[in-house]
């Protein structure tokens, strides 16, 4: 272990976990590690879900988020989907204590089609570096990672992008899609959010360093 963190594998695949929301959240090697600033979007999650809802967590990663918000709000039914099988092995592993189903594939591709118009809270990390900039992330992030996690496109917003014009066949009237972003993108991100008919806000905190853009159907 001690060979393969000084090899630079971030500690977290080294060790097999990462602590997310008070959660051990299973981390094999090549997957997105879930970062600390995430939680304010669980937290701006759970501010928006109720007991029993249907929630979407896409780019799932590892299912830190779905298992995070199974944890904070009871009885949640979580529907997790992410591009990369490792990333799909992990999230089964992490959310099969909530009853949470994990679907591999594009972004709202793989879900159930019962799900239409039913979801009250999509939630979603989306790869937010742009293209240009994955070259300057630490190397245990541009080494160790799935560039698929971390390249958002030119500007950065190319999956956010998508997220935002899919979501409203997805979401029930009155419900929410929540990505996070930077603060210098969140006014495009805005923007993309207005362009699909979503009402939207911005929230931020200075602690960790962590933007969310909040958007209702």
């Amino acid at each position: 272990m001690v060979d393969r963190r000084v090899a630079g594998l971030p500690l977290e695949q080294v060790i097999g976990w990462a602590e997310f929301c008070g959660l051990r959240i299973a981390v094999g090697p090549g997957v997105f590690v879930p970062r600390r600033r995430t939680e304010f979007l669980v937290r701006q999650a759970a501010a928006s879900a109720c007991p029993r809802d249907i929630v979407v967590d896409l780019c799932c990663g590892a299912g830190a988020i779905g298992a995070a918000l199974a944890a904070s709000v009871s009885g949640l039914e979580v529907h997790a989907v992410d591009v990369d099988p490792a990333a799909v092995a992990c999230a089964r592993r992490n959310l099969e204590g909530f009853g949470g189903l994990v679907y591999e594939g594009d972004l709202f591709d793989p879900l159930p089609p019962a799900l239409r118009g039913r979801v009250a809270v999509i939630v979603a990390n989306v790869p937010y570096v742009p293209s240009d900039e994955v070259r300057l992330l630490p190397a245990e992030a541009r080494v160790h990672e799935p560039r698929v996690a971390l390249d958002g496109g030119p500007d950065g917003l190319d999956v956010l992008r998508r997220v935002a014009a899919g979501a409203p066949d997805w979401l029930a009237p009155g419900a929410h899609l929540l990505i996070e972003t930077s603060e210098g993108q969140a006014s495009r991100a805005v923007s993309a959010f207005a362009a699909s008919g979503l009402r939207t806000r911005v929230e931020s905190s200075a602690d960790l360093n962590a933007t969310v853009v909040i958007g209702t159907a």
